[in-house]
């Protein structure tokens, strides 16, 4: 347990120190002396500058993805798309490390990038299958859309998203002010492109993915849907364990033996 506690207190000051200095500026006595550890003591959980710094982004992923399953585990509902991606835009802000990830920050990650894309290519690869599989289930339940292919779909929903990500810095002047508001944007801009409607043909209630949905929508049509996401929800869970032990798998990866 102390070895862990200390581990943290290291990824936490590393963290810090990425997001104040970026990427070039961090060193390893730097990062030792706001840990308030031995330089030393870092090699013992790292074997590099890199390997250290790349677990602080594994573990910003990694906590996303536990915060993930939870919400879908107390709320099936937490699984479509609108909802996921609104969830990790609003995370987007909370968590610098994942901002700079998902905006491509050369300011802060510097080289980094490039070599968490080698360190990390298997991982990346399991996080594509991860999301094919999840759309995959969704419409095999008929949660989703059969108008285009599920490729096109996984292409549209992260291109989607990126958009919006990176729109935060592009756009920073020229968005809605609240950013709740432009959660659900985003929100409904998925449920426009990919999700099945309540009521599907027959314009009744709102959508199932919307935030007002849960609690307004009524009849056969919304209890069947909602019964559709509760029957596709173990799978997916059980897909998404499979994933956030994949990443727990490169954390230990980059620790020193």
């Amino acid at each position: 347990m102390e070895r862990e506690q200390r581990a943290d207190r290291i990824l936490d000051a590393a963290g810090e120190l990425l997001l104040a200095w970026g990427y070039g500026r961090v060193t390893i006595d730097e990062i030792a002396r706001r840990a308030k550890v031995g330089k030393g003591t870092v090699y013992l959980h790292w074997k590099t500058k890199d390997s250290l710094l790349l677990a602080v982004v594994l573990r910003a992923q990694f906590r996303m993805h536990q915060r993930q399953l939870a919400r879908i585990r107390e709320d099936p509902l937490e699984l479509l798309p609108s909802r996921m991606m609104r969830r990790h835009f609003l995370e987007f802000h909370a968590e610098p490390v994942l901002r700079a990830l998902y905006t491509d920050d050369a300011d802060i990650l510097g080289r980094l990038t490039e070599i968490a894309k080698k360190e990390f290519a298997e991982l990346m690869v399991q996080g594509d299958r991860t999301l094919r599989r999840h759309l995959e289930v969704l419409r095999a339940h008929g949660l989703l859309r059969h108008d285009t292919d599920v490729q096109h779909q996984q292409y549209s929903l992260l291109a989607t998203s990126t958009g919006f990500f990176l729109s935060e810095g592009l756009l920073a002047d020229r968005g809605p002010d609240s950013l709740e508001v432009r959660a659900e944007i985003l929100a409904h801009t998925l449920r426009s492109a990919l999700e099945v409607p309540v009521g599907a043909g027959s314009d009744t209630g709102p959508d199932l993915g919307s935030d007002t949905g849960p609690g307004s929508s009524s009849g056969p049509d919304a209890a069947s849907a909602r019964l559709r996401v509760a029957a596709a929800a173990p799978e997916i869970i059980a897909v998404y364990e499979q994933f956030t032990e994949f990443c727990a798998q490169e954390m230990r990866r980059q620790i020193r033996d």
